[in-house]
């Protein structure tokens, strides 16, 4: 553990993972923890501060999530934001209510003097989204902020190093957000910001040749930046006691396993091994149309094939695996809410016979692995590659999985992609790609009627792909990419484009 590290206390808030996230910018490390596990790890581990996360609760009703009143009384520096700062009131003596209006969207922000708000105009805005307020506060607490709906927008102990704010300082949306972040950070918690990737990487490297020693260790290889750039970094470590596992599933994107193995055997001179199990994966997800259910059939599948191959090559006890910290959290921890499985964790059966599984970026988000994989040497075309799920276009395919299927939406993909860089968009979109809709509907080509399925496309632009905005793509591209799949894909007939930002849809469709 990071002798600076900041513990987040999740209460099923939507932008857990963003405040992770603005912590890590600031070169602080820090973990996010559900909150009915919040206790065990403090009396665990020496934690710099405390954040507690926004929810979707009511601190007043029945079973809403709590934590002790120990976490506010532990001497570490706490900030509560919305569900958190009522919390923090609520246990400490005060009085949270049903507002009498309630606040969604940017509000105007009155700010008084507090360390909090060091360098920061008096006035500002911020993103509110909440129904309940303060309405009265613990003993020895003050106000430091207030908007015109909400007398307590933020609320001060400093004699107990507890701060809290009804706002989300964590989104763009509060342009002095990043400020207020740093402020608690460094001006109350005193942390240095030692948290860098070019440390992470000498460390981890270090961890990774005492754990393994002279043992052997495969990794599973699907080409996409979390799994190449954890295979670099253990390869860096072991050298060529790393065995990379390229399973060729039939759901990769057209010519990518080929590129695979041209990247891996050619630039980094790797152990690879290419399995071919296409007719297997397809046989197995026969007649699969629900997500979590792909999901597992194909996690489990995974493990089995690197049982295999791990047994012809010796008793090999490590599998490694490109898990990154967005996976773990979207998977499910402790109560938290399960978005999706990933196939690499809550996809993973019960029984996989290996002595451990390594996950040496299951402390990192995506914008870390970048940075990490710069810092490891890697291309930066490969590094800054769009994220490409590891159940492959089995998620993009609505509904039962079948060789036809995979074959529509290989081809419609490539097209849309192929005009996007075309269009001099490739660089501007973060990631772009075509779903096939498990719907028909009634077209005319050649004057005949046809019945035939829906491409959706799909492309947002996004910094860390936990928040998005559909790209407004130019219509005469989307025109053009239209036209070329109906005329060009077969048993196509109807392309639409997804404006859904994320939340509330996620970025990909299952």
């Amino acid at each position: 553990m990071n002798e600076e590290t900041v513990l987040v206390i999740d209460f099923g808030g939507q932008y857990n993972q963003l405040i992770a996230r603005r912590v890590r910018e600031c070169n602080v490390y820090c973990e996010v923890i559900p909150f009915e596990k919040a206790e065990e790890n403090l009396k665990n581990n020496p934690y710099k501060a405390i954040i507690l996360t926004g929810g979707p609760a009511s601190v007043y009703e029945e079973n809403a999530p709590k934590c002790s009143k120990a976490i506010f009384t532990a001497g570490i520096p706490v900030l509560g934001i919305c569900y958190g700062a009522q919390l923090m009131a609520q246990t400490m003596g005060g009085v949270v209510d049903k507002a009498g209006l309630r606040e969604y969207g940017n509000a105007s922000l009155t700010l008084f003097p507090s360390l909090l708000f060091k360098n920061i105009p008096q006035t500002t805005s911020c993103w509110m989204s909440h129904t309940d307020y303060i309405k009265t506060l613990p003993n020895g607490f003050s106000v430091t902020a207030t908007t015109p709906s909400c007398p307590c927008a933020a609320m001060e102990n400093p004699d107990l190093s507890l701060y809290a704010v009804q706002f989300h300082p964590e989104v763009v949306n509060t342009p002095e957000g990043d400020k207020i972040i740093r402020n608690f950070l460094f001006n109350i918690a005193g942390v240095s910001g030692n948290w860098k990737m070019d440390t992470f990487a000498s460390d981890m490297i270090t961890t990774i040749k005492n754990k393994i020693g002279s043992e052997k260790a495969i990794c599973a290889l699907s080409g996409g930046v979390d799994s190449s750039v954890a295979a670099v970094l253990m390869h860096k470590a072991i050298g060529k006691q790393l065995y990379c596992i390229f399973v060729d599933h039939g759901k990769k994107k057209k010519n990518e396993s080929e590129q695979v193995e041209e990247i891996f055997r050619k630039t980094f001179d790797m152990n690879l091994i290419k399995v071919d199990a296409k007719d297997r994966f397809l046989k197995k997800l026969a007649g699969i149309t629900d997500p979590e259910t792909k999901r597992k059939i194909i996690g489990e599948e995974f493990i089995r094939v690197f049982e295999e191959e791990a047994s012809k090559l010796g008793n090999i006890k490590f599998l490694v695996q490109g898990t990154i910290y967005p996976d773990v959290i979207e998977s499910g921890a402790g109560k938290a809410a399960t978005i999706k499985s990933h196939h690499n964790v809550g996809g993973l059966p019960e029984n996989v016979n290996f002595q451990e599984i390594i996950e040496p970026l299951r402390n990192l988000f995506k914008d870390e692995v970048r940075k990490l994989g710069l810092e490891l040497g890697i291309p930066e075309n490969l590094v800054w590659r769009q994220p490409f799920p590891g159940p492959g276009l089995g998620v993009r395919i609505i509904g039962d999985i079948t060789e036809e299927k995979l074959d529509i939406l290989k081809n419609a993909d490539a097209i849309f992609r192929e005009e996007i860089a075309n269009a001099s968009l490739d660089k501007e979109i973060n990631q772009y790609f075509a779903v096939l809709t498990n719907m028909k509907s009634v077209g005319v080509m050649g004057d005949g009627r046809t019945y035939d399925y829906t491409i959706a496309l799909r492309a947002v632009i996004t910094s860390d792909f936990m928040t998005a905005d559909w790209a407004h793509i130019p219509f005469a591209v989307l025109a053009k990419v239209s036209g070329r799949i109906v005329n060009e894909v077969k048993k196509v007939n109807r392309v639409v484009y997804d404006i859904t930002s994320k939340p509330p849809a996620t970025i990909e469709w299952e």
